[in-house]
């Protein structure tokens, strides 16, 4: 079978076809989208079947990957970081080109990136829409505490100044920034609202979710996140692999039998790593647990930041025992 290697560009993509020998068969520039996706697709099926890697590069990867499984062209998501290590030891190439990457497919050497499935991937998208939107909001509520403290004002002390009637407060004061920002709010306030409920339905339902929302400090949200980040739990033999996928376990440097350890990886998923320490943080604060026992005490040796890195470590590995066990949380205090 011969193999294929795409390497994406925002605009132009490049591509290498080689046969089960490693010999290049064809090599063409595309542009990256539905009609020089379908140029590259009918360059691959004219040398006969192929199996093609895409290397994982941010949402650009998505339209080509769907485009060739849709044709019958078996792809494969390559994990650019270890695919480039790799391509560096192997070919002794400066760069993990796409002719470099292609030799690899050939190999069999090829380390693969995660793709969710397409219930998993729609999942993914609303979730983080609707944190996208919300940093949007909060950013806009920043500017109009900005304005209020350049103007000398001081909010109100008995309700929020975001609240319902923190808003008619905003009104009265007839500032016009205030008044275009808050023209902004609204609408994202009401999808922020209307993604909610949506994702509130959903995690009524899903017993995962209900297993997660056991761990104090984890809500509906969250879990809602961890679970789609995660997608199936058996692809991780255990908790140590789900926090190296979460980029929550510190780099290692070893050379002449010295091992150091330092900062963490943050390899693997960002946004479980993100959700991991928010709720590492909501959890230390409201909660007297074994884990917030560990973080106070790491606090006083290392400094809040490493300690709160630590639990969040700690909670995904709960999460990870109560999916994989089936068994609700319960605090080993």
């Amino acid at each position: 079978m011969n193999s294929v290697e795409v390497d994406v560009g925002k605009k132009i993509c490049r591509a290498s076809i080689k046969d089960t020998h490693g010999a290049i068969l064809s090599e063409l520039s595309f542009s990256n989208d539905s009609a020089g996706i379908e140029s590259l697709i009918m360059r691959v099926k004219r040398y006969g079947d192929a199996r093609a890697v895409v290397e994982s590069t941010g949402n650009m990867w998505m339209r080509i990957h769907d485009m060739l499984e849709d044709n019958g062209i078996d792809t494969v998501l390559a994990n650019p970081v270890k695919t480039k290590m790799i391509a560096e030891a192997k070919i002794k190439s400066d760069r993990a080109d796409s002719k470099a990457i292609a030799e690899l497919v050939r190999l069999d050497a090829l380390p693969s990136a995660y793709i969710p499935d397409p219930e998993t991937a729609i999942l993914q998208e609303k979730i983080r829409r609707r944190a996208f939107m919300v940093r949007e909001r909060v950013r806009l509520r920043v500017k109009i505490k900005s304005i209020l403290t350049y103007e000398g004002i001081k909010p109100p002390s008995d309700h929020g100044l975001f609240a319902e009637k923190g808003v008619e407060w905003l009104h009265s004061l007839s500032l016009e920034p205030v008044e275009s920002y808050l023209t902004v709010i609204k609408p994202l306030d009401d999808e922020i609202k209307r993604v909610s409920k949506h994702l509130r339905e959903l995690a009524e339902d899903d017993e995962d979710i209900k297993l997660l929302m056991t761990i104090l400090g984890v809500g509906y949200y969250t879990a809602l996140l961890v679970k789609s980040e995660i997608g199936d739990i058996n692809r991780f033999s255990d908790g140590d692999r789900l926090c190296n996928y979460g980029g929550l376990v510190p780099s290692t440097h070893a050379s002449g039998g010295t091992v150091r350890h330092g900062s963490i990886t943050k390899e693997g998923s960002r946004w479980l790593r993100w959700v991991m320490v928010e709720a590492a943080m909501t959890h230390v604060h409201k909660y007297d647990t074994a884990i917030t026992k560990a973080y106070h005490r790491i606090a006083e040796r290392r400094g809040r930041q490493v300690a709160t890195v630590a639990a969040a470590r700690k909670l995904l590995l709960c999460c990870y025992a109560v999916l994989k066990n089936k068994h609700p949380y319960y605090d080993q205090a």
